[in-house]
């Protein structure tokens, strides 16, 4: 013979299941709403220009500290070393994609 049923233990289950429903939910709507991933070349393009601003900005700021517009030498150094870093980084970037590309062409068919 069956254990008699406690209701408390099945509203308990019920609202377990109604709760692990509405999350799964959640996660597949939140799946759904992802983009297309981004191409490689987009990808780049947006890092490169993103880079061109930042050495723009450093540049302007180099500028305006020369022309005595501005006396905040701290954030002129701090922008021209951003737009060091992300040259620095652009180049390392490159470097690895002609090594890669190298490594591919050299590779017998």
């Amino acid at each position: 013979m069956l254990p008699p049923v406690d209701t408390r233990s099945v509203l308990a289950l019920r609202a377990q299941i109604l709760e692990r429903s509405s999350t799964l939910s959640q996660v597949a709507g939140n799946a759904a709403r992802v983009d297309a991933p981004a191409r490689f070349d987009t990808a780049m393009g947006d890092a490169l220009k993103a880079v061109s601003n930042i050495q723009e900005k450093a540049g302007g700021a180099a500028t305006a500290y020369e022309r005595g517009d501005s006396h905040d030498l701290a954030s002129v150094m701090i922008a021209r070393q951003k737009a060091s870093i992300a040259f620095e980084a652009t180049l390392q970037v490159r470097n690895r994609l002609l090594g890669a590309y190298k490594d591919v062409m050299s590779m017998p068919l």
